[in-house]
């Protein structure tokens, strides 16, 4: 036969699109592997058969290259049994959600790449609920009429932070954007050059207030702003004074700022309000709450008792909800904000606006907050026990890892650290923890890293003094068995391509 003519007959030895689609169909005549007639079957209920048609003939695509290349001879190669398996892997791969759960081993509690916050129990069921059933999203159950959406958490906002009223928008840039617009437009809005922060994504104060339509007007210096600074700085073109809580950067040394009460007062004098973005949502004194390391972060209710008339603040960073942006304070700023027409378009939707109301009502107890609230409840573990959860951690991938004669190819050592908080909150604060260090001779921790990403679901950690090290602060305790499987195909995934690329 001449060479020529090779690849033309092994191409048509490929199974054809239908033959693999009944395979997927009826899989038990296919295939005697169960876990292959299982995961046919699974991917034939859930996946939309466009996309299953387009994965496998993406996978029959690659032979056809691999045999044009010379990389496939042989046509037992190509038939259906021996393609099956290797058929149906690739379209689980190819076919999951792009948008996965992943399994956060970084110690960074609110990760802002990995979704920040994570909802507590009641908050998830309440998210459920309202998406599984209708609800009273906007009508007044005793009056019979159309409702507020606010109605359902501003009790709570009130009650929780001292202001008179409330409202919620879809994150803190919207919060900040929103009561700019309504209340500083075509005016001055007078604020230290020192808070001039930027948000994360590049977003900056001085560019939103150009987008509300403000004109910034900084004052003092980088480090140093007076009171005079402020007083000296207020016009007939004035809206409003500003702070914004420097909550993702310090600047420590030779500095000096003016309080919130000396700028209450301030305010007050010249018939301004005072405007304070509090960046990430502290709802109680985290110094009393178990955490010295974190005390003197304000709280959304001081900086209301100090005199601040409009605070906004997140609801997915510290105070552990979803994503939104809180704004609260007096009613009559409040009032006015609530008819800007741009707030329909930053409104919450209902999931949001059902998990912020089941976290708030934690609220109302500190201690129960502290246990059922996810942040909260890594942000207070103690070190003795993150180093018990470490030694579990670290017997759980000692466990997974040996070989049947004991031997582990990585040495696994456990090491005191530090988390850190995230999401832009308290930039100074170490937390102490106990890390599980991965060490492996023939391996650089970073590839290992990287192949982590590669398995399902995937697990994210850090490389530090040459070692992968995995900090059960973030970790939940039915994670331990998950991280050992990703570390185990991981390790596997790695030796597998160094011994290709050694032969």
């Amino acid at each position: 036969m001449p060479k020529t003519a090779v690849p033309a007959v092994l191409l048509r030895s490929l199974p054809s699109m239908t033959v693999i689609l009944d395979a997927f169909a009826d899989p038990a005549s296919a295939s005697n592997d169960p876990e292959v007639t299982s995961l046919c079957a699974l991917l034939t209920a859930n996946l939309p058969r466009p996309l299953l048609r387009e994965h496998i003939e993406g996978f029959i695509d690659t032979c056809r290259a691999a045999v044009r290349q010379g990389q496939l001879t042989n046509a037992a190669e190509l038939s259906l049994s021996a393609l099956l398996p290797r058929i149906v892997r690739h379209v689980a791969s190819a076919g999951a959600p792009h948008f996965k759960r992943v399994l956060n081993a970084t110690g960074v509690v609110i990760h802002t790449n990995l979704g920040r916050s994570l909802l507590a129990d009641e908050a998830a069921d309440a998210v459920r609920q309202a998406a599984l059933s209708y609800s009273n999203l906007e009508f007044d159950l005793e009056s019979g009429e159309r409702g507020s959406r606010y109605s359902h958490v501003e009790p709570l906002i009130c009650r929780l932070t001292g202001a008179e009223a409330a409202l919620v928008v879809n994150n803190n840039a919207a919060a900040v954007f929103l009561v700019l617009d309504t209340l500083c437009k075509g005016r001055e809005v007078v604020i230290s050059r020192g808070e001039l922060v930027e948000i994360g994504g590049s977003f900056r104060i001085p560019s939103m207030m150009e987008k509300s339509g403000c004109v910034l007007r900084e004052i003092g210096a980088t480090n140093r702003t007076h009171f005079a600074d402020y007083r000296d700085a207020v016009s007939e073109r004035t809206a409003a004074l500003m702070k914004v809580h420097t909550s993702n950067y310090r600047i420590i040394g030779f500095t000096k700022e003016v309080s919130r009460r000396e700028l209450a007062a301030l305010a007050r004098e010249k018939g301004l309000p005072l405007l304070e973005d509090l960046g990430s949502g502290v709802l109680f004194d985290m110094g009393g709450a178990g955490l010295p390391s974190l005390a003197g972060e304000p709280t959304a209710a001081q900086v209301l008792a100090d005199g601040v008339d409009v605070v906004t603040f997140s609801g997915d960073k510290v105070l552990g909800g979803p994503q939104a942006g809180i704004i609260a304070g007096k009613a009559e700023y409040i009032t006015r904000i609530k008819k800007n027409q741009l707030n329909r378009a930053l409104r919450i939707d209902k999931l949001t606006l059902a998990a912020l109301e089941a976290t708030l009502r934690l609220y109302l107890d500190p201690e129960l907050a502290k246990r059922r609230i996810p942040t909260l409840r890594m942000l207070c573990m103690g070190e003795e026990e993150l180093r018990h959860r470490a030694e579990e951690l670290a017997e759980s991938l000692r466990a997974a890892l040996a070989s049947p004669d004991g031997h582990s190819p990585l040495e696994i050592t456990i090491r005191k650290g530090n988390s850190r908080v995230g999401g832009g909150a308290f930039p100074e604060c170490d937390l102490p923890t106990h890390l599980v260090c991965l060490g492996m001779p023939e391996t650089a921790p970073n590839a290992l890293q990287q192949a982590l990403l590669r398995v399902q679901p995937p697990l994210l950690a850090r490389v530090e003094r040459n070692a992968l090290c995995l900090d059960p602060r973030t970790l939940r305790d039915d994670e331990f068995p998950e991280a050992a499987a990703a570390l185990s195909q991981a390790l596997a995934n790695t030796q597998a391509v160094s011994k290709n690329n050694r032969e």
